[in-house]
């Protein structure tokens, strides 16, 4: 009798080896995911650093006139590493004090912003019904605000200042982050250490902040990098057309309207705070988009 031989469908050897190839694809993710996240943190460290202790690294003042190297380019300017603009004034310097400006819009809009429109999402997403409703049409409101026109009218009025800039800009910013902060509430609302907490007689006000914040708060920030970005090029773009901080006050956006005009004798005086700024709103995207990613792997790790 010939004698039957039985073959099991699970192969732990070839189990093994797709757990091993598994292992090689998230080892190689990881290592592009790092590329992209520690070379963009690199770079606004530095920015930020150079931002912070400009005052007593070794730079000519950002207002200092030198006659004799008018609009120099980086490679004739002898002391001048990025060369001087049309007024003879260094461009290394001026960059780096204006960093100043588009990080502090950048990190203050963007506080105001997620602050306000983290409670405000708190609230629409836990308590649902007609509070929903009213919040829901009330952003919808602001978002079809015209936001340029907005911050051209609070420019105008007000006057171009690091302040009024900011301000504006934050209130704008609301919408977006009660959005988001809604969304994630909706996700945690019907959770079961909700209901639990809930169930033991906890309060409204200690369920948003101790059981729902906690997880909606780490998304919101993720996004606030992006958001980050976007206000250095809205902070820009008011100082191109001169609506922002006044000169002489240096900022990225001032310094190309101020080379706009010998882009083809000397295109460094606007390119050279073109690339800074091109940079330093990429790198904000990549790492704020890269900390969405791990947040998302965590939840599915969690899940």
């Amino acid at each position: 009798m010939a004698s039957a031989t039985t073959h099991n469908k699970f192969d732990p050897v070839t189990s093994q080896e797709q757990d091993n190839q598994a292992a090689r694809e998230a080892a190689r993710r990881r290592a592009r995911r790092g590329v992209f996240f520690w070379g963009p943190t690199a770079w606004l460290g530095f920015i930020v650093f150079c931002a912070v202790f400009a005052d007593i690294l070794p730079l000519q003042s950002s207002d200092e006139m030198d006659f004799t190297a008018l609009s120099a380019t980086p490679w004739e300017a002898e002391g001048h590493l990025l060369g001087t603009d049309l007024q003879g004034r260094d461009v290394l310097s001026r960059i780096l004090y204006g960093a100043r400006v588009s990080l502090t819009v950048g990190v203050v809009a963007t506080a105001i912003g997620m602050t306000f429109g983290l409670m405000i999402g708190l609230i629409a997403g836990y308590y649902r019904g007609w509070i929903e409703t009213a919040i829901t049409l009330g952003l919808d409101t602001l978002l079809a605000l015209p936001g340029l026109v907005v911050l051209l009218l609070a420019s105008v009025i007000f006057g171009g200042s690091l302040t009024v800039v900011s301000v504006s800009l934050g209130f704008l910013l609301i919408p977006a982050f009660a959005r988001v902060s809604r969304a994630n509430t909706l996700n945690f609302a019907q959770r079961e250490f909700v209901v639990a907490a809930k169930a033991m007689g906890a309060t409204d006000l200690r369920i948003i902040v101790l059981e729902i914040l906690p997880n909606v708060v780490l998304p919101v920030a993720a996004y606030a990098l992006v958001v980050v970005a976007f206000a250095i090029v809205i902070e820009g773009a008011l100082s191109f057309l001169g609506l922002s901080v006044p000169s002489p006050t240096p900022s990225w956006g001032g310094m190309i309207a101020e080379g706009r005009e010998s882009l083809g004798d000397t295109p460094h005086i606007s390119f050279v705070p073109a690339t800074v700024m091109f940079l330093t709103v990429l790198s904000f995207n990549l790492v704020g988009d890269d900390l969405r990613g791990r947040l998302a792997d965590l939840r599915e790790s969690a899940l």
